[in-house]
């Protein structure tokens, strides 16, 4: 994320410095933080890692737990949808589409075990 946002910063600031005579230097520091804050996947990450966290206890504690999975898988579809949404790279566009193939199929095999 600090290298798009660092390009993101660079593109922006010529692209306003071609644009205005005077370039606020401010004005810039503010659009590169209402940026970062529209790209920021922090939040995403930790809640994808709390899933994953929970994935790996019910299937270790085994059991029925059909439901509860389908349930997880929806959960981390929507999180892979949001890092799609917020991408400002190409690798993190890939990285959400691999990550929502992979809930599919997981999808898929706990369809087939309920």
């Amino acid at each position: 994320m600090p290298a798009a946002i660092a390009t993101f910063q660079e593109k922006l600031n010529q692209r306003l410095k071609d644009a205005l005579v005077n370039t606020d230097d401010e004005r810039i520091r503010q659009e590169v933080v209402l940026y970062a804050g529209k790209i920021d996947v922090d939040e995403e990450l930790t809640r994808l890692k709390t899933h994953m966290a929970e994935l790996r206890r019910i299937l270790a504690k085994g059991g029925s737990a059909g439901k509860r999975l389908d349930f997880l898988m929806q959960e981390l579809n929507r999180e892979a949808n949001t890092l799609g949404s917020k991408a400002a790279d190409i690798e993190i566009t890939q990285a959400s589409m691999d990550l929502k193939l992979l809930i599919e199929q997981m999808r898929e095999q706990i369809q087939n075990i309920e």
